[in-house]
């Protein structure tokens, strides 16, 4: 019980769900999470600390960066992603960060130090 309501508060606050879906997809870096969610870096790392302490997160050095994923074990807690993702496109922010989140080589680019626009070229 004490995992389920972990769990759940911690899927309550909008942006730490919002980094959970998007991990869901996808290892993603800090500086990519930043860009998509457009929040800044500390409180990326301060979310991810909370997934980690959980065990719900794996990370991977690829070379200055540092990867996050998903890694839910629990079978309710890969239900309740599972469910939250069906409706991913009727939950208007969850379908931007989605979004977003297909331009990554042009956040990659970013974190490398090139500037870029995620949004697209601004007229």
């Amino acid at each position: 019980m004490k995992s389920l309501q972990g769990f759940l508060k911690l899927i309550s606050e909008e942006t730490r769900l919002r980094v959970m879906m998007l991990l869901n997809e996808e290892a993603l870096c800090v500086c990519e999470l930043e860009a998509i969610l457009d929040v800044p870096q500390p409180r990326v790392s301060k979310i991810l600390s909370k997934y980690r302490d959980l065990g719900l997160v794996i990370d991977e050095r690829k070379g200055k960066f540092i990867y996050y994923k998903l890694d839910l074990k629990d079978p309710l807690h890969q239900t309740i992603v599972s469910s939250i993702k069906e409706k991913r496109d009727t939950i208007e922010q969850l379908s931007i960060d989605y979004q977003r989140m297909l331009k990554k080589e042009e956040i990659l680019n970013a974190c490398q130090g090139s500037p870029t626009n995620v949004d697209g070229p601004s007229d």
